[in-house]
């Protein structure tokens, strides 16, 4: 358990250093200054993020959402620590994002979050990446005061990625 414990703190300590040096372009008006296609929808994506993340009720109200969706997604949770919980969802949100974009390093944390999340592990089924998704964008409709369809667009095509790749790993 120890070593869990170990990789987990080494893996989010790589994670924040890699984001690091996004973080930055979280606060520019992306809408303005990126490139078509995926670069677009990315760029969209982080800057929702970042006005999601400076609502300090962002990842609660996440979790009241997702909590009050399934008693299946409760059972999930009896036990967890809250406060560490989220700090674990703003850094996979954030790596999400550089997956979406095709980042390596952010593949060996999916690689690695897939495998804790498997069925020989935490057992998340497959279904329920579908009611934490619809629970994402209702908090994120909440969250971001210029949310509209292009910003549900984005996130829902930055997290699929994401979703596609834990599903398939189950």
């Amino acid at each position: 358990m120890k070593g869990g414990k170990v990789v987990e703190g080494i893996w989010s300590s790589l994670a924040w250093g890699l984001v690091a040096n996004s973080v930055s372009l979280l606060s520019l008006e992306c809408r303005d200054i990126c490139y078509k296609g995926e670069l677009v929808i990315d760029n969209i994506f982080k800057h929702s993020l970042h006005k999601c993340e400076e609502n300090e009720k962002f990842l609660t109200r996440f979790y009241e959402h997702f909590l009050a969706t399934s008693p299946r997604v409760t059972e999930k949770f009896v036990n967890t620590d809250f406060e560490r919980q989220k700090e674990a969802l703003r850094l996979s949100l954030r790596m999400m994002a550089m997956a979406s974009v095709e980042s390596d390093a952010a593949d060996t944390y999916l690689e690695y979050i897939a495998k804790r999340h498997d069925r020989h592990h935490l057992n998340i089924e497959p279904e329920l990446y579908e009611l934490w998704l619809e629970a994402l964008i209702d908090t994120v409709r909440e969250c971001d005061n210029e949310f509209d369809a292009e910003v549900e667009q984005a996130w829902r095509s930055v997290l699929r990625y994401g979703i596609n790749y834990m599903i398939s790993h189950y």
